[in-house]
């Protein structure tokens, strides 16, 4: 599988400005190569033992290959809602169907030199058996929070990921979720 081109290149995607307002559209390879601005959704899905799911992304993914993550999500289609964006990219990466609706936390604007895209970040409870998606979950497994912290510094994480993780941590802590 490692000879495969990257997944979903041709994806067309909205492009948004920096108040989140559509203002074209561009195919997912292009827009990430011009550094265009596009909308994406993180899911924290946690067990019934409150475990989060964390998993390393598959080497064809076409952003942040082989990485690790501890949320499940992905872009927001072309005229498609974050809410709608949660529940469908949550489905589908954990292999499930009938999800609760993710539950709604922030949105924050996620900015390197190489990429940018408006983040909405959500949590879901998933007690039903996971079944990842293959084509883009080569690994996973539900860590505690503890466990969870203990991995940050030992391998390469999702820097939009672990931004977005970092900014709940600092919401939960300042009382604001």
């Amino acid at each position: 599988m490692t000879d495969q081109q990257p997944l979903n290149a041709d994806e067309i995607l909205d492009v948004v400005d920096e108040n989140d307002q559509v203002v074209g559209q561009a195919p997912r390879g292009a827009a990430y190569a011009r550094r265009m601005r596009t909308r994406c959704a993180f899911v924290l899905a946690r067990d019934a033992e409150d475990r989060i799911f964390v998993h390393r992304r598959t080497p064809q993914k076409l952003v942040f290959p082989s990485y690790y993550d501890m949320f499940v999500g992905g872009v927001v289609g072309t005229g498609e809602s974050y809410d709608e964006a949660a529940l469908r990219e949550a489905e589908e990466e954990l292999g499930v169907r009938g999800l609760p609706r993710p539950e709604p936390l922030f949105k924050f604007l996620y900015e390197t030199p190489e990429h940018t895209w408006w983040s909405a970040v959500y949590q879901v409870r998933c007690t039903l058996p996971v079944a990842p998606q293959e084509a883009e979950i080569d690994w996973y497994a539900f860590l505690t929070e503890e466990e969870l912290t203990r991995e940050l510094g030992a391998r390469p994480w999702t820097p939009d990921g672990l931004a977005a993780y970092r900014e709940l941590l600092a919401r939960r802590e300042a009382g604001e979720l």
